[in-house]
């Protein structure tokens, strides 16, 4: 196993470094420690041809102005929290209100904008990249000062492993995820609405106008939203769901999930043969079909549109602060949050 460590650019004044894992298969995973963002995953279809699978740029300026979060790390806070603010012990937190009247992703500068201090390690069956970064207390709006380490490693069984360990002095609140887009047909061949997606779940959560959970967990049962057998993405983007119309013809939606750790999570391309399963011990996934990707800038040579990628965001349900049915969020002093989840490349 090899881990590289290169200059990929600077911010003020400061390197920033990309990092490359290659394991004995050929399979690359590229890295910066630039929001802790996936740059390529280069893994073979059937035929043995190693292409990339995710969405990103050459150059650190395309991710500043123009990633809507391209593979990095989103926090403190994935997803959205009403109203841009919430309450803990009895106090009102204000947040950066990023997206319409809400808060999105941690904020105008949350761990996706962050430069995190970084190290590699090698060994005979993986190489990692870990990564850390201490949010201050007020950062963003968020209480107490959190350590947070993210470390990525990658396996000769073509596997990629995200594990987050963060810790807080005061309570908080703490929702973290990678933002990576798939597309398996590799190198941006196709759009990903011919993609299969099996998903153990037989429960959504019901979005708002603002696409803010309203606290209802639909059942999936007869509708676009049951992937428990396998379902096209595309059914969701030609649905006349008043859930799938609202968020722009697809999904962007949270999924409470009915398993962990057992291939949960199921991507398959069926024209290149690759297969991506997710497992991971969070409780729900975010779905996104990328409905509104469309733009004018350019993806690595192919200019941007709406579902030429697809995100399986495992994390914790997005405005769970507001939600106390919901599973928690919240981190006390002292406390470790920890989550892993592995995403498995194979090929049919």
């Amino acid at each position: 196993m090899k881990a590289v460590r290169e200059k990929f650019a600077e911010l003020d004044g400061r390197t920033v470094s990309i990092f490359t894992l290659v394991n004995r298969q050929g399979m690359e995973v590229s890295c910066l420690d630039y929001g802790c963002i996936i740059t390529k995953i280069l893994v073979p279809d059937r035929d043995g041809r190693m292409e990339n699978v995710v969405l990103g740029f050459d150059t650190l300026e395309e991710y500043q102005q123009h990633s809507p979060y391209f593979g990095a790390v989103c926090g403190r806070h994935a997803g959205r929290i009403a109203g841009g603010e919430f309450e803990l012990n009895g106090k009102t937190y204000k947040l950066a209100k990023n997206n319409g009247g809400n808060n999105l992703h941690g904020g105008v500068e949350g761990f996706d904008k962050k430069l995190w201090e970084a190290e590699v390690t090698e060994g005979p069956d993986s190489a990692s990249v870990i990564f850390r970064y201490v949010s201050k207390d007020g950062e963003e709006g968020y209480p107490g000062n959190l350590e947070m380490k993210v470390t990525y490693t990658l396996n000769d069984r073509n596997e990629l492993e995200i594990s987050y360990e963060g810790t807080s002095d005061e309570d908080t609140i703490v929702n973290v995820t990678n933002h990576s887009y798939f597309n398996l047909s590799g190198d941006l061949k196709r759009e990903i609405l011919d993609h299969e997606l099996t998903l153990k779940s037989d429960r959504f959560a019901e979005l708002d106008e603002a696409l803010i959970p309203t606290g209802k967990l639909v059942p999936v049962n007869g509708t676009v939203f049951d992937f428990t057998e396998g379902r096209k993405l595309k059914d969701g983007n030609t649905s006349d769901n008043p859930q799938n119309i609202r968020v722009g013809s697809g999904y962007d939606h949270p999924f409470l999930l009915a398993e962990n750790e057992n291939e949960e999570i199921s991507l398959y391309d069926a024209e290149s043969g690759r297969r991506l399963v997710v497992e991971t011990d969070q409780p729900a996934v975010v779905l996104y079909t990328s409905n509104t990707l469309e733009g004018s800038f350019s993806i690595r040579g192919v200019t941007a549109a709406n579902h030429l990628g697809v995100c399986l965001e495992t994390q914790g349900l997005p405005d769970a602060v507001h939600h106390p049915e919901f599973p928690s969020c919240i981190l006390k002093a002292g406390e470790s949050f920890r989550s892993v989840t592995a995403f498995k490349f194979s090929q049919e």
